[in-house]
């Protein structure tokens, strides 16, 4: 890929920075405190990290130079209508463990490709299914990996992933927060124009 910008990383998130990273693709990472990630309560599934990821990129569009394209991403578990989001701590985590399990959920993220000329953003959708998981497989794991960083309180390529994932529909890359074969096609098409 002709890297016409300079691309810019905008997460914290290591697992993000493993996968674009597997792009072979040259990149920074940048990252401000604070970002507002709250949305409008009429938003639902994708739409939701879709709208987080295009503010994301509104609160650096400001800092980009000429030249440069940033990436930001935000990622959901829906289960029902329901966001699970990042738990607060252990019993949050364990509650949102007891909901998946047993259960279907879908992961949604919504990512923005912005320079100070022009954006796309699109998001992707993958469908997981969980066994069902005993309270003493649930605490165990949230006692070990302190999935508080995560949304829906699991990472797919943790222990929880290998016991408890019975079928994954879509990325699994997506579900570790980063749907990187799309992200790869969007890039290419946002570096033709």
């Amino acid at each position: 890929m002709n890297q016409q910008y300079h691309i810019i990383l905008a997460s914290k998130s290591p697992r993000r920075r493993e996968l674009l990273s597997g792009l072979d693709i040259d990149y920074e990472v940048r990252t401000l405190p604070d970002i507002d990630e709250s949305y409008p309560d009429h938003l639902q599934g994708g739409d939701i990290p879709l709208y987080i990821s295009k503010e994301k990129a509104d609160a650096y569009k400001g800092l980009l130079l000429p030249g440069e394209l940033i990436i930001t991403a935000d990622t959901i578990v829906w289960l029902n209508g329901e966001v699970l989001g990042k738990p607060h701590d252990r019993e949050g985590a364990i509650t949102m463990l007891h909901k998946l399990s047993g259960h279907t959920h879908e992961v949604f993220t919504g990512v923005s490709l912005t320079t100070i000329e022009k954006q796309r953003s699109f998001f992707a959708e993958t469908r997981v299914t969980f066994a069902q998981l005993n309270e003493e497989e649930i605490t165990h794991y949230v006692d070990k990996y302190h999935p508080y960083d995560k949304a829906g309180a699991y990472g797919v390529q943790e222990w929880i992933g290998y016991i408890g994932v019975e079928r994954i529909e879509g990325s699994y890359f997506n579900v570790m927060g980063l749907p990187v074969q799309r992200l790869y096609k969007e890039l290419k098409t946002f570096l033709a124009k």
